[in-house]
């Protein structure tokens, strides 16, 4: 339009082009300065709490938008590029000259695996529309979802290894009335076991360790063969079986056991058994990243079986009801290894199959086994998810009292 202006004035002069001609063209210049000083002067900053968290948790972030310069920003299109699913923290907001705007989002980790927060990309312009402004922030931090961990309290895993260490087994051949050690209570133990004098001293139920029980390393095998798999997404036999995986491992390192990890889906994972908090993250970050794969689990069990020794106890996760796999089983069983098989029940799931045989089958090697069905976990006391969740009160008062705070762990901004 302004050049149209031009040739009209020189072929035709007239003093109303040279007024719009200067309208157009100071609005021009003004728009121009105007997505400068945004261009030079915004400022974006992200910053979380976590770098980890657990399906069921709250997932905080902090924006801050600052604009030092003195044209203000009317509108400014925040569009986040994170991977986390159903996860939108995407805006549209606007900074005055000379200040700042700073907002929070919550959202709730609904899926286990590895993300990236971020990057962004800022879109702004001049009021008029003339220009458009692009700022691309490319920091981003990784965030691991681990899956939940939730009570198990119907499942009890056989044990194995030497006497002396454990939890107590029925008749043994080398039975005595004292005890080596101390535990907490867990529910299912006997009241017999407990030891009044040090639950009394430590304010909590403790019980026994026996002389005659035995204990040996906990090897969990989780079955990803995407074969065998049952329905999709959080329903799936995949899910719990990961969810079960992690739950034990828990319980048995609280337990004071050495436990590991052995799964085979796009990757194989081998985490050897070992005690404390730090082989929890690692088996919990492993099963946050595990898919199923092309690897059955008879020869999961048959590419394993020259490490294993008498004292180890396996805990066997899988869907696959035909039980191809026991006879890769049966040369560890010989070998003095204790097995726990969790079955879990495909048509519980959706799918199709017959358990029966293959229960029948374990029964009779003497092998404990469960049939897992989706209730087990589906239950409301297993509802994850403790990190960044605040809970409350309600006083007879009326007032709400905050019970448990998400803590005062410091922002972290993305790097």
């Amino acid at each position: 339009m302004i050049g149209l202006l031009v040739v009209a004035q020189l072929i035709v002069p007239f003093r109303g082009w040279v007024i719009l001609l200067v309208g157009l063209g100071g609005g021009w210049l003004i728009s121009y300065l105007w997505a400068r000083s945004l261009a030079q002067n915004l400022r974006f900053t992200r910053e979380t709490r976590f770098g980890w968290a657990q399906v069921g948790d709250r997932l905080e972030e902090r924006f801050t938008l600052i604009n030092p310069g003195l044209a203000p920003a009317l509108w400014v299109e925040v569009i986040d590029h994170s991977t986390m699913p159903n996860y939108t923290v995407s805006r549209v907001t606007g900074v005055g000259g000379e200040s700042m705007n700073r907002w929070q989002t919550h959202s709730i980790c609904q899926r286990r695996g590895l993300f990236t927060l971020g990057p962004t990309t800022l879109h702004t312009g001049d009021p008029f529309g003339l220009y458009t402004v692009t700022l691309p922030y490319t920091h981003l931090a990784t965030l691991t979802v681990t899956p939940p961990v939730v009570p198990l309290p119907t499942i009890e895993i056989a044990p194995g290894g030497r006497v002396g260490e454990g939890r107590p087994r029925a008749n043994t051949l080398e039975r005595t009335v004292s005890a080596a050690s101390v535990r907490e209570y867990i529910p299912g133990d006997t009241l017999n076991w407990i030891h009044w004098p040090t639950s009394a001293r430590r304010n909590s139920l403790f019980v026994r360790l026996f002389d005659s029980t035995p204990s040996g390393d906990w090897w969990i095998f989780l079955d990803l063969d995407q074969h065998v798999q049952v329905a999709h997404a959080e329903t799936a036999t995949e899910e719990h079986g990961v969810i079960l995986a992690a739950s034990l491992a828990d319980q048995g390192l609280r337990w004071g056991r050495a436990v590991g990890l052995v799964t085979h889906g796009e990757t194989l994972a081998w985490l050897p058994p070992q005690p404390g908090d730090g082989q929890r993250q690692e088996i919990l970050r492993t099963l946050a990243l595990a898919h199923p794969g092309p690897r059955p689990l008879g020869e999961l069990l048959g590419r394993v079986r020259p490490v294993f020794g008498q004292q180890a106890s396996l805990i066997i996760i899988t869907p696959a009801v035909s039980g191809d796999w026991i006879e890769a089983l049966l040369p560890l069983l010989r070998r003095g290894a204790v097995a726990t098989v969790l079955l879990l029940d495909p048509v519980s799931f959706g799918g199709a199959g017959d358990a029966g045989a293959t229960l029948a089958l374990l029964a009779n090697l003497g092998v404990a086994r469960y049939l897992i069905t989706p209730d087990l976990l589906d239950r409301p006391e297993a509802r994850p998810g403790q990190q960044g969740n605040w809970e409350w009160r309600i006083m007879p008062t009326g007032r709400a009292v905050a019970v448990r705070r998400p803590g005062d762990t410091p922002w972290k901004a993305l790097a």
